[in-house]
């Protein structure tokens, strides 16, 4: 009974919603019924998106893969000829810039721009270039939407109700994109594989530092992205944007990296997008990918018309620079295809900076009311313009050849499944094979102790590397390191790359003993043992000579002698994942 009311709830919900949305003549949203205060509910933008399907042949809305809210996730596709089939748009040399929206509820400015920008397109009031295709993402977070709250981000200037950060399982889904723990990140990823953008959008809202400008962009680290793409990225696209958007009458900034401590007036650092987030996510597939993010404390009718003005700034370089897109991404594709190796861990560069205009508020320290001790504070009454060190670089601190290709045994088949949603290339093994291969071993890492998003990630990997035969069984699977996934296989099984499977806990089957041993028994088979391995005895008798505790620890020589002898298990500490390099 409980879940056939349930269902009766939703359906009359958005019933309701559509009875409230107003005329498809109009096309009018509620944000601008109220001023530019509120933002529709779930039901409310769906029943919105579904009329202007319906309205005009420039829009095609589709159902995509389930996610965990128990609603499929939307995508709607527009362009000016009413084009959805993308190997089609492909063919036809048309560049796709997919937008995402409301990831984090609570920062629902895409949600509402996006309505906009789509309806204005219906209209004719704003033109979409014939070689553009957007595809959007209405809401993400449908679970999150679905929370709705007017108390949740308790220091944003509106909207009046929203929804909440995270999803239907609790996970914050801007840090999900390679572990892809939620249906929703899977169904995103079926979405992102299918589409294959050129230019990607993940809009959001800041916390942080006060400042004068209404939005700030996080850009797709440069130096992460590749020689190619990096340097078109850095010095056109980036630049472009700043004075597209100044035309349209903003100052954009980049994304405010600051979270007290100095002055911000002393810079700060570029935001590190690794594959977790969105855009980190994004560049792994030489996509030109950005974060938007407008300014809490601004009003939200402001920051609606800035993601607005952001996205026709998208558009409209995307469009003129067509050809140039193109091809960089290509010349990007087949350099990673070609790569003998790859950077895993990067560092910021402290020596380089690059000077930006910032407008900013002086900021000083008065007593808090609450705590009667300093607090920091930002005085609106004082703006200031200023000329600040940006640090956007970042430097590779270690890589790893590319191998031939990497082995993974099938009983993973978690990551397997990860693999094949992200289309990467694979061949099981149709018999027992053979193959010499380098197999890593953990030294050591470092768990967190406390859970992070679901997991308890392993960091500070160290390895060591041996070369072995190892026999494979049918239906394990090679796969080759000729392909355009090469970076995200990179990422993800290298163990010591940041955001590995290795390093969420995907392969911590590994890092736990599974045999073991009486010790009243194995005594007189360790003595028999020890008579016959003198190399063991000797580095027992030196362990004994070098430490005093061990000396004074029978079980610990046990163990010792133990994880020498040839009844240890192989298993322990060997990653299963491994390389083909001949």
């Amino acid at each position: 009974m409980r879940s056939l009311f349930t269902c009766c709830v939703l359906l009359t919900s958005f019933f309701l919603a559509s009875c409230v949305v107003l005329s498809a003549q109009s096309g009018s949203t509620k944000f601008e019924k109220s001023g530019g205060t509120q933002t529709p509910a779930y039901p409310e933008i769906i029943s919105w998106w579904q009329q202007l399907d319906q309205q005009s042949g420039k829009v095609r809305m589709l159902s995509m893969g389930m996610t965990d809210a128990g609603f499929p996730l939307h995508l709607v596709i527009i362009s000016e000829n009413g084009d959805s089939d993308f190997e089609a748009v492909r063919k036809r040399n048309k560049r796709i810039i997919l937008i995402n929206n409301g990831i984090h509820p609570g920062e629902p400015d895409g949600i509402d721009a996006s309505m906009l920008l789509a309806r204005d397109i219906v209209a004719k009031k704003y033109t979409l270039p014939a070689n553009i295709v957007l595809a959007i993402i209405p809401v993400y977070n449908i679970g999150g939407c679905l929370n709705r709250s007017a108390d949740y981000r308790v220091d944003q200037n509106g909207p009046e109700e929203f929804g909440f950060r995270g999803n239907s399982q609790n996970l914050d889904l801007n840090r999900d994109f390679i572990k892809a723990d939620s249906r929703d990140a899977r169904a995103f990823t079926e979405i992102f594989q299918l589409l294959n953008p050129d230019v990607f959008v993940d809009n959001h809202v800041s916390n942080g530092a006060d400042y004068q400008h209404v939005m700030t962009l996080i850009t797709s680290q440069h130096n992460k992205l590749g020689e190619v793409m990096g340097e078109f990225m850095h010095n056109q696209f980036e630049p472009a944007l700043f004075t597209i958007m100044k035309d349209k009458g903003y100052d954009l900034a980049p994304y405010v990296n600051f979270w007290g401590g100095s002055k911000v007036e002393d810079g700060w650092q570029e935001f590190w997008d690794s594959p977790r987030y969105g855009s980190g996510y994004a560049a792994l597939w030489n996509c030109f990918s950005f974060i938007p993010e407008t300014h809490m404390l601004k009003p939200y009718l402001q920051r609606v018309q800035s993601t607005y003005a952001l996205m026709q700034s998208f558009i409209e370089f995307t469009s003129a620079n067509s050809e140039k897109i193109r091809d960089t991404r290509e010349r990007a594709r087949q350099a990673t295809m070609a790569a003998s190796s790859f950077p895993v861990k990067w560092m910021a560069d402290k020596e380089k900076f690059r000077k930006i205009t910032f407008r900013g508020y002086e900021s000083g320290s008065r007593i808090s009311n609450v705590s009667g001790l300093p607090r920091l504070y930002y005085d609106r009454t004082k703006p200031f313009v200023m000329d600040i060190p940006f640090y956007d670089g970042y430097k590779s601190t270690g890589s790893v050849t590319a191998p031939k290709a990497y082995i993974i045994p099938q009983g993973w088949w978690k990551v397997i499944e990860l693999l094949r949603l992200n289309k990467v290339s694979m061949r099981s093994f149709r018999a027992d094979t053979t193959i010499e291969v380098e197999v890593y071993h953990i030294d050591e890492y470092k768990s967190a102790p406390r859970p992070y998003e679901g997991h308890h990630p392993n960091t500070d990997v160290k390895l060591h590397t041996t070369v072995e035969k190892v026999t494979y069984r049918k239906g394990d699977y090679y796969i080759p390191m000729n392909q355009p996934a090469n970076r995200f296989l990179v990422e993800t099984l290298e163990p010591q790359a940041e955001d590995s499977y290795f390093s969420w806990n995907f392969f911590d089957g590994i890092l736990g003993q599974k045999e073991g041993y009486s010790a009243y028994a194995f005594e007189d088979i360790a003595a028999d043992y020890l008579k016959s391995q003198p190399a063991i005895r000797e580095g027992l008798e030196k362990r004994r000579a070098a430490d005093s505790s061990f000396a004074k620890s029978a079980s610990a020589q046990l163990n010792y002698v133990y994880q020498q002898s040839k009844w240890f298990e192989p298993s322990y500490l060997r990653y299963p994942v491994t390389r083909v390099v001949k």
